[in-house]
């Protein structure tokens, strides 16, 4: 079934994207949440003449992500956890200690449009990446260290 995506869906696509989902997943998660409408004749036509409106908006949002990308190249966090003996943490480390240690550089990035590769359970260098925006994606290297 096609539907229109209402808003972003992760692993599936971005808002006003027209995908193709299983019935089931559409008619019965999909559409009863507000993130999709069936893609109708005419729901096609009014996504497209609101895609025409919209284009300069989503040009300054796209730049608007392109800066803050530029201004997080080079940026490097450092996360303290504690950890035991043998250098294992307790717990992880996650989008959400991430996303505090880039608001304490004065960076307010949502929790959301941070991916961690893996699951971060010991000391020692990694990178998460920063989805700012369907086009745009920025890497950020962060070092966990005992506190």
């Amino acid at each position: 079934m096609k539907i229109i995506l209402k808003e972003d869906v992760a692993n599936l696509g971005y808002k006003d994207d027209v995908v193709e989902v299983k019935s089931g997943y559409g008619r019965n998660y999909l559409i009863p949440t507000g993130k999709a409408v069936i893609a109708s004749e005419s729901a096609l036509k009014v996504l497209a003449e609101n895609q025409k409106q919209r284009a300069h908006k989503l040009a300054k949002i796209k730049a608007d992500a392109e800066a803050l990308a530029a201004s997080l190249e080079g940026v490097s966090l450092t996360i303290g956890a504690k950890t035991s003996s043998t250098g294992t943490i307790f717990g992880s480390v996650n989008s959400i200690q991430i996303a505090e240690a880039l608001e304490k550089l004065g960076f307010n990035i949502d929790r959301k449009v941070i991916n961690i590769k893996g699951a971060v359970k010991e000391v020692g260098s990694y990178n998460a990446t920063l989805k700012l925006h369907k086009e745009v994606s920025v890497e950020i290297p962060f070092e966990v260290v005992a506190e």
